[in-house]
């Protein structure tokens, strides 16, 4: 179990990969980010990226979900707490094969028994091309009476 002070300014954790596919972009972007760029192969292809491109916020979300599997499962997590920067560096197009890592940027612990750590995501494609970073905040407890021995699952 890691805890908000056992994360070192400068610690990097490697993500494991996700494949997108093209039915998840679409299936995706029909629930919450509708626009024909990523939901309409047809259209896609007439627009601006010459084709379907997955939603920013889909990317986003295997960016957490990298995160999750690769850290969160050992980390004594309280909550998010604010995204403070986003920026899509390149689409994400059907097939493509993320990964990448999450670097501790910050960490400051607090008198309540918890610290914030702030942390610095970049996704890259199977070419090595950054498509995506990510700064966030996140509560985690510190090592003590009210951390959980395991987080709950």
């Amino acid at each position: 179990m890691l805890y908000a002070e056992d994360l070192i300014v400068g610690q990097t954790f490697a993500l494991g990969s996700m494949e997108v596919t093209a039915e998840e972009i679409v299936a995706f972007a029909r629930q919450w980010d509708p626009l024909p760029m990523h939901t309409d192969p047809e259209a896609a292809a007439r627009g601006h990226f010459g084709g379907l491109i997955a939603s920013g916020l889909h990317t986003m979300g295997v960016a957490i979900r990298l995160t999750v599997e690769a850290l969160v499962g050992d980390l004594a997590v309280v909550a998010g707490r604010e995204i403070r920067t986003l920026r899509l560096h390149r689409p994400v197009r059907p097939g493509t094969v993320l990964t990448g890592s999450v670097e501790v940027t910050e960490q400051r612990l607090r008198d309540d028994g918890r610290g914030v750590v702030v942390w610095a995501t970049e996704l890259h494609d199977g070419a090595g091309d950054r498509v995506l970073s990510l700064v966030t905040e996140t509560v985690v407890f510190r090592r003590g009476a009210d951390a959980p021995a395991r987080p709950a699952s």
